[in-house]
């Protein structure tokens, strides 16, 4: 391999606004191990879900950026809300002056494919943060890809505190999974599968097991985006031959690294030694 075409390859950059684009990054990296990983966590200015889409948007485009500059050929924004509200624009107007030849993907539409899948009556419920919901994403894209299908959203504010706190296992998370289950599902008796439309909600899935009555599957992300992943590389060889082979994977946060590194560890369930880093 030449010295060019060593160096027009680089890892898969994966972006979250805080933690639970950890658990997108853990399911990847068992599907794809052979490839180098590269993780940027502005989790300085988490949470994203409650600010307005300018905002989100110049925030997920510093990150767009900043992976670009450190080699990245191919960007997952593993971020509801960043693909919510900044992955359209990102791909249909920075792109093609950024560089043409990069890619950047979203966790919405792969698991809105998903839904359509497991869904025999047509009924999908949607879990989601307050900027998710309030955005109608999933709404948009399950009933593009799926036209008659009727979706059902309900905003969970209190989940993400319960996992960054370390709460989703005691006694208050059942409350609040207990009562935001029943509020998605008393919107309607045909709903059959509940999307989980944060990258935070796996690491609840045994409460929301508990909650959810049995017959009613439930959506993880984790594993469709790590599938469909595979299924873009497999349809697009010219990108896949840009990505860098080695198994490494680097961890960046925006916060200080001693606070960001113990608690992304129990997100992809080894060790993390982060960097910090500054988006402008």
């Amino acid at each position: 391999m030449s010295n060019n075409e060593t160096s027009d390859m680089g890892p898969i950059g994966v972006f979250d606004s805080g933690f639970g684009g950890l658990s997108i990054l853990r399911d990847v990296r068992r599907e794809l191990p052979q490839y180098d990983y590269l993780f940027l966590g502005d989790n300085a200015r988490a949470p994203y879900g409650s600010r307005s889409y300018q905002l989100v948007y110049e925030f997920t485009l510093q990150a767009v950026k900043y992976l670009f500059a450190r080699g990245c050929r191919l960007v997952i924004l593993a971020c509801n809300t960043a693909s919510a509200k900044a992955l359209r624009t990102i791909q249909q107007r920075d792109l093609p002056t950024l560089d043409p030849t990069r890619r950047v993907l979203g966790v919405i539409r792969p698991t809105a494919e998903q839904a359509g899948v497991l869904s025999r009556t047509g009924h999908v419920g949607v879990f989601g943060t307050p900027g998710t919901i309030a955005s109608g994403s999933y709404d948009i894209e399950i009933k593009k890809l799926h036209p008659g299908f009727h979706v059902y959203g309900h905003a969970c504010p209190m989940w993400v505190p319960l996992v960054e706190n370390r709460e989703s296992d005691g006694p208050g998370a059942d409350y609040f999974v207990k009562k935001d289950v029943d509020a998605l599902l008393s919107q309607s008796p045909l709903i059959d599968a509940v999307i989980l439309g944060c990258t935070h909600y796996p690491l609840l899935l045994d409460k929301i097991r508990r909650y959810v009555p049995e017959g009613v599957k439930i959506v993880g992300q984790g594993d469709i985006v790590a599938r469909s992943l595979r299924d873009y590389l497999r349809r697009h060889p010219e990108m896949e031959c840009r990505l860098r082979r080695g198994g490494a994977c680097e961890y960046l946060t925006t916060e200080e690294p001693a606070k960001f590194s113990p608690l992304a560890s129990v997100f992809v369930r080894e060790p993390v030694d982060a960097s910090h880093v500054t988006l402008v």
